[in-house]
This record gives structure tokens, sequence and C-alpha cells, in this order.
């Protein structure tokens, strides 16, 4: 079974959308809220080699994806 890991924030929409997908697939995983979470987001950031975009999927330690269908929020 794959180990996922949901990058994302509360604000942005796209990480809902990621999240609500995960959840009608069945996938288990552990979300992090980059925001509020500063070792989460530096993970994040190693991950995407500095992309800072949300959300970010990770399957068995590798992103699998960067936005939600081709769209992003932008972190600071």
């Amino acid at each position: 079974m794959a180990n996922y890991e949901l990058y994302g924030t509360r604000g942005c929409p796209y990480t809902q959308e990621m999240r609500e997908q995960l959840e009608w697939t069945g996938k288990e995983f552990v979300e992090y809220d980059v925001e509020s979470d500063s070792e989460a987001r530096a993970r994040m950031l190693q991950l995407t080699s500095g992309r800072r975009t949300v959300p970010v999927l990770i399957e068995d330690g590798k992103v699998r994806e960067i936005g939600w269908q081709g769209r992003g929020c932008a972190i600071g």
C-alpha cells in the first residue's frame, strides 16, 4: 500500500479539492499545513526543489503531483 502525504494550506481551495479526491478514492494520507508547520514547509520545499506551490502530493517519499489539475496556490 502506498504511503501518501499531502502538503497544503487551509486557505487554498486546491488543497481542499485534492484532499476530497484522496478521501473519495479511499487513500489514506497524512496532511500537513505548511503555513502553521515550519518543519513540514521545510520538508515540502526540499522534496519539490524549492517550488512554493501547494497542494503537493507525495507518494512513497516522491513527488507525485504539484498543484491540482494544473492549478495551485503560492505560499510565501
